[in-house]
């Protein structure tokens, strides 16, 4: 017997900031959102369920874990979207054949905007 995933929980200071700049990012729904929560999901239910939680502590160090994304186009495209709602290129990293951007959240989380169809990725090439 296995477990499934039923959400990625992030803790945050303002659900009302992030969740929406997810939303906007994953194309997901805000299904309920106040002070102290979110709960944003995938109208299509193929995405994971994504909870945004209060917490009292700031934000110290480099997160544990965080989001690759795969955009349809180029990194380049998706990168200056994602600018627009309100994220901050953190760096450009280049390893063995393989490039992604760091990109920060408005609170400062990491996530990483991949390589594209545009930019040569295919789904039978490398995973980066």
């Amino acid at each position: 017997m296995a477990l499934s995933v039923e959400s990625v929980t992030f803790d945050c200071r303002d659900p009302r900031t992030v969740a929406p700049f997810w939303a906007e990012v994953l194309g997901y729904d805000i299904v309920d959102i106040d002070d102290e929560w979110a709960d944003v999901r995938d109208p299509q239910a193929r995405g994971p369920r994504i909870v945004f939680l209060v917490v009292p502590e700031g934000k110290a160090v480099k997160n544990r874990l965080h989001l690759d994304l795969r955009p349809v186009s180029s990194m380049a495209e998706e990168k200056e979207r994602v600018l627009a709602l309100g994220a901050r290129e953190f760096r450009y990293v280049s390893e063995e054949g393989s490039f992604w951007t760091v990109m920060l959240d408005p609170e400062g989380n990491e996530f990483c905007i991949l390589r594209g169809p545009q930019d040569g990725w295919t789904p039978e090439g490398a995973d980066g």
